[in-house]
């Protein structure tokens, strides 16, 4: 009897052993590697209220709304500008646009990012990840005397990332081409080679100005230049027939080379940086989605952006990889209805708020020039919930560099805050202390309290100042200040009120403008 409990329990104990081995080899096939991918998608001009998860009217986002229901929901997530080369720079580089005088460039403008310093892309690649670029880029190419039939460098691929297919500027300004890399894509005619000005037109492409009955949409002086596809841009090209882009061709174009990559990049760790130019003007959705929201062009173009980041997140479940992919979701600058062309985005608004319940907008010192929509989604790591933590855009860097255990060199990325708990789960309350926004001026919040530089009226004037004037009235020229928990829109200006309180935040601010490293 006693032999017979002994051989019992002996196999008992041989089954739990087996058991236990069996599960931790399961488990050890579960574990999600140390180094997840990476994929930002960057919409362009999307405001805080455009998505269905953040109360949008007149048109559905289900696919970015799995995100939000799926993952974390950002209620006061920014980029660091109100404006998108500003906020781009930032972004990829873990500093603030100012300090390099970063504003919106010509299409033509050199690579406004020093290839000499750490990027984003830069540490991820150090860290071991393959890297991409695909969409409106924004941030110069070349040296200041690009030639566009030849290659063309410096570029994405000189500051870290290890393949980029781009629209080079924005949509409304030329050259209308995709650069694959160094290159133009399809410009094979050496007899139409591609001449770019900024300064006169030249050739004989038709323009705004004198070529009226060409246009699909009228437009400003400004986007009266060269004619594309029916469409004025800003500047003027000629040649390079066989290259130029068929701005409803962008849905399929982009989100084709971002799975293109993603498929080439599995086997590694990868960073997607997926800049749409959605809802960007030219507005000119894919015939698929035209009609598909009750706001004209604008409404269907935040349908066809919802519809390349479901192809995309469909992509990553095919491969399986959504388990060990971290999703982030956001937007450049906040919301602009007519911003250059006569599209009916203001007479189709109806009750849709761009903005949400804040004040402004694209361009603009207040709240909604920089608070995003953001979402964040890991499936099986980040669980569903509403975080409404202070972050900005800049902070990106630091806190993918934790993630991935990468230090980050010395003097880079000096305005990046690991904020890396935030973006993980919304259980977590502690964000930034201090966030600057940047405008046509500098702002601060801390909490709830919101300073805005007066801007100098002796200073030179940006161009975009007069889109601003209407949305700021005339309180730009004197500080103020908002408390958001009780006056969220920022109707009531307490500078007078606070003397105190601005004291504080001014000096803050002008602590980070001083800062050096």
């Amino acid at each position: 009897m006693r032999h017979k409990t002994k051989l019992f329990f002996l196999g008992v104990c041989a089954m739990l052993f087996s058991c236990n081995s069996n599960e931790t080899k399961a488990k050890k096939i579960q574990e999600k590697p140390s180094k997840p991918n990476i994929v930002v998608f960057y919409v362009d001009d999307l405001g805080y209220g455009d998505l269905g998860s953040y109360g949008a009217v007149g048109v559905e986002t289900p696919n970015v709304d799995r995100l939000a229901h799926e993952g974390i929901k950002f209620t006061d997530a920014h980029s660091s500008s109100a404006t998108c080369t500003p906020s781009r720079y930032s972004l990829l580089t873990g500093n603030y646009a100012f300090r390099n005088n970063a504003a919106v460039l010509k299409g033509d403008a050199p690579l406004i990012i020093d290839k000499n310093i750490e990027t984003l892309p830069d540490m991820l690649k150090k860290g071991g990840y393959k890297t991409g670029v695909v969409g409106k880029w924004h941030l110069g190419l070349g040296d200041g005397n690009v030639d566009w039939n030849k290659e063309i460098k410096p570029g994405p691929l000189e500051i870290g990332f290890d393949y980029s297919f781009l629209i080079p500027s924005t949509g409304d300004r030329v050259p209308s081409v995709y650069v694959e890399n160094h290159k133009v894509v399809n410009n094979s005619d050496e007899n139409d080679p591609i001449k770019v000005s900024y300064v006169s037109k030249f050739g004989d492409m038709p323009d705004g100005i004198n070529n009226p009955e060409l246009l699909r949409q009228k437009a400003d002086v400004q986007h009266s230049g060269t004619i594309v596809n029916g469409i004025s841009r800003i500047g003027f090209m000629d040649g390079g027939t066989p290259a130029l882009w068929t701005d409803e061709d962008f849905p399929d174009v982009l989100t084709d080379k971002a799975i293109s990559f993603i498929e080439g990049a599995k086997s590694d760790p990868f960073f997607l940086f997926f800049s749409f130019h959605d809802i960007h003007v030219p507005r000119l959705p894919n015939k698929k989605f035209q009609g598909k929201s009750t706001m004209g062009p604008r409404g269907d173009a935040i349908v066809q952006m919802d519809w390349m980041t479901g192809e995309v997140m469909n992509a990553l479940e095919k491969l399986n990889l959504l388990e060990n992919t971290l999703v982030i979701f956001t937007s450049d600058n906040g919301p602009v209805l007519n911003d250059g062309y006569e599209d009916l985005a203001e007479e189709k608004l109806g009750n849709h708020k761009p903005s949400g319940i804040y004040r402004g907008g694209k361009y603009s010192a207040y709240e909604a020039g920089t608070r995003m929509p953001t979402l964040a989604f890991w499936k099986g790591k980040i669980m569903p919930g509403i975080s409404n933590a202070l972050w900005s855009q800049v902070d990106l860097y630091a806190s993918l560099a934790d993630l991935i255990k990468q230090p980050i060199t010395d003097n880079a990325a000096i305005d990046s805050q690991n904020i890396l708990p935030v973006l993980l789960s919304s259980q977590e309350k502690e964000g930034r202390e201090y966030l600057l926004e940047e405008s046509y001026t500098l702002s601060l919040r801390k909490g709830n309290w919101k300073y805005i530089d007066p801007f100098p009226e002796e200073k030179t004037i940006p161009d975009f100042i007069e889109k601003v004037k209407n949305i700021e009235g005339g309180h730009m020229y004197s500080p103020q200040l908002y408390n958001l928990e009780e006056d969220p829109s920022e109707k009531n200006n307490l500078a007078t009120q606070y003397p105190e309180k601005v004291a504080e935040l001014k000096s803050e601010l002008e602590k980070i403008k001083n800062k050096k490293s």
